[in-house]
């Protein structure tokens, strides 16, 4: 009986063969690639490009905030130079020295008809009187009679009226009071301490219409 071969072993070295087909094709199609290098600005030339970059940029921040600094200085003194006048926001405080703090309160409290807001007799004692200070100060060797310096005129309905009550509460006169024109009138007293005491009653001040 005659043998039969087998073709299952061709038929895989043909697979292998056909198999092994494309990838030699594919590898054939593929060409190699080739880097041309491409040639730049040195690293010398940067650098300085930048370093002039950088100058440019910093010449013209400080031209620009002298030009403004100059500007606004020009500005500022013309401001000033037109509200010089300004300079003042107001009366703040007066002061007034005295031998002793505890008498000078009790009798201030009596004459203003209020309490100090700030109460500290071994530096200060202070009243608000109508949205001013009046300040008491310890001064151990004031005299009791001493000439007057820069005298502080405290507002008052009554002038007269006013310089009657402080008189009758130990207060000794100066100059009685007196019109000097425009409706004002004005009165000097001085306190059992030695310190001056203005009033007076001006019609044509109104403090919370004064800018």
């Amino acid at each position: 009986m005659p043998r039969i071969r087998s073709t299952a072993r061709p038929a895989n070295r043909r697979r292998r063969k056909s198999s092994a087909a494309p990838t030699e094709t594919v590898a054939a199609t593929v060409a190699p690639v080739e880097f041309t290098p491409v040639r730049g600005v040195k690293l010398k030339h940067v650098s300085t490009i930048t370093m002039i970059v950088a100058f440019l940029c910093l010449f013209a921040y400080l031209a620009g905030r002298v030009d403004v600094s100059a500007a606004t200085s020009t500005a500022g003194y013309a401001q000033s130079a037109g509200k010089e006048h300004a300079m003042f926001l107001g009366l703040r405080t007066a002061k007034y020295e005295v031998q002793d703090m505890a008498k000078a309160k009790q009798w201030y409290s009596k004459a203003l008809g209020i309490e100090p807001y700030f109460d500290q007799p071994a530096f200060y004692v202070g009243y608000n009187v109508g949205g001013y200070d009046l300040g008491l100060v310890p001064a151990p060797k004031a005299e009791t009679k001493r000439a007057a310096a820069g005298v502080a005129y405290w507002g008052v309905e009554d002038a007269h009226a006013a310089y009657k009550r402080l008189i009758d509460l130990g207060a000794t006169p100066v100059e009685a009071v007196q019109d000097v024109g425009g409706g004002m009138l004005v009165g000097e007293v001085r306190d059992p301490f030695g310190n001056i005491l203005g009033i007076i009653y001006n019609p044509l001040f109104k403090p919370g219409e004064t800018k």
